[in-house]
């Protein structure tokens, strides 16, 4: 049986509330949509996790345990008795953090975007991580991609298994470290071997328990790799979180720059108005390892320093296709853990290059407000 959150507010719906007399979804205590996580039993199979979050008028409210007892016996009892429940409970008086509150401790998200798929844009921000943590920055970086996760594989870390750890009276998840880098996936909770057939809620869902509910402490900078395009995990990362800044990653070819230009204005949007802080031309062009001189520009030539003058952005950098950046990513070994290559400088150029506009950035704008906020 899959489950689907509206599956579990069905059953929320059967648990009245003592203190309005209507039940859980009437009386809007559900406060966030139910995350439902696949689970791998040992003996094989598919099993599910159920987590809810119910918010309370207050913290001494006398109906608080009757009621959670009640939610996850309805859960069990319309979704069947092998789920795993969590009831989590906030309160009105205490409402949720948001925004910097949400990761006190992290100084600068940098959001990795482009426009469409296959420009290297997961590469580009696993490299940009490692090359920032060589820069002797703390740095976290977050897959994004809850269809397509690809950074357990490219850290080679595929195997790993988040733990959970006490924090502030709460179990959170520690993510996992390889370079000097802390990294979440949801490739690390699902089957790498088995399509992800989740909704929107679920993989938001997901998304967000990969930001609230992890250990990700004190950090210089965490990087987002977002899914390529606009999406409701776009959307759902500028409702959640106070972004710095985005770079979008472009191929010169002229198809990609037209996604580009929409990703630009996805993230410029008056609703928005997160900086560009940006562009970087991945594949500018190829060079052949027995000619290390020659370049070959066979996506184009330019596309992106172009596009990056015509909307008044900085070009990060220009990043060469070489075999060498396809096999360090398949063995796990991003480029940027060497400054003896032409990819691993330009990953090194890369991150400085960061770092100038994430400060000037930080000295003449404000600060971004999430979405729905201002």
């Amino acid at each position: 049986m899959t489950l689907y959150p509206k599956l579990i507010l069905e059953a929320l719906a059967t648990v009245t509330y003592a203190g309005t007399k209507k039940n859980l979804v009437e009386s809007q205590m559900v406060a966030d949509q139910p995350a439902v996580t696949p689970l791998n039993p040992p003996q094989g199979g598919m099993n599910w996790k159920v987590t809810v979050v119910l918010e309370f008028p207050r913290d001494t409210d006398p109906f608080l345990k009757s009621t959670v007892k009640a939610a996850e016996a309805a859960i069990k009892y319309h979704c069947g008795k092998d789920v795993e429940v969590e009831i989590r409970t906030e309160f009105k008086t205490k409402p949720r953090p948001t925004g910097d509150q949400l990761l006190p401790g992290v100084k600068n998200i940098i959001a990795v975007s482009s426009g469409k798929g296959g420009v290297g844009k997961s590469t580009v921000a696993a490299n940009l991580a490692i090359a920032l943590a060589r820069l002797g920055y703390r740095v976290g970086l977050l897959d994004c991609d809850i269809f397509g996760p690809s950074m357990p594989k490219m850290f080679h870390v595929e195997n790993e298994r988040p733990y959970a750890v006490k924090a502030d009276g709460r179990d959170l998840i520690c993510p996992i470290e390889a370079y000097g880098v802390k990294m979440l996936s949801i490739g690390f909770f699902v089957s790498p071997d088995t399509a992800t057939l989740w909704r929107g809620g679920m993989a938001t869902s997901a998304l967000k328990q990969l930001i609230a509910d992890a250990d990700w402490g004190e950090l210089d900078y965490f990087i987002l790799d977002t899914p390529p395009g606009t999406s409701d995990i776009h959307l759902t990362l500028l409702q959640t979180l106070s972004i710095t800044g985005a770079v979008i990653v472009s191929t010169p070819q002229q198809v990609a720059l037209a996604d580009a230009r929409k990703g630009i204005d996805m993230y410029r949007n008056e609703k928005v108005n997160v900086p560009i802080l940006g562009l970087i031309e991945n594949m500018a062009w190829f060079t052949p390892a027995e000619l290390p001189e020659n370049r070959y520009y066979i996506f184009g030539r330019e596309g992106c320093k172009r596009l990056a003058e015509e909307m008044n952005v900085p070009l990060l950098a220009q990043i060469p296709l070489v075999q060498s950046i396809c096999e360090s990513g398949d063995t796990g070994e991003p480029a940027a853990l060497s400054s003896e290559t032409v990819t691993g400088l330009a990953f090194i150029n890369l991150a400085q290059s960061v770092v100038t506009v994430v400060n000037r950035r930080n000295r003449e704008l404000p600060k971004t407000h999430i979405v729905g906020t201002k």
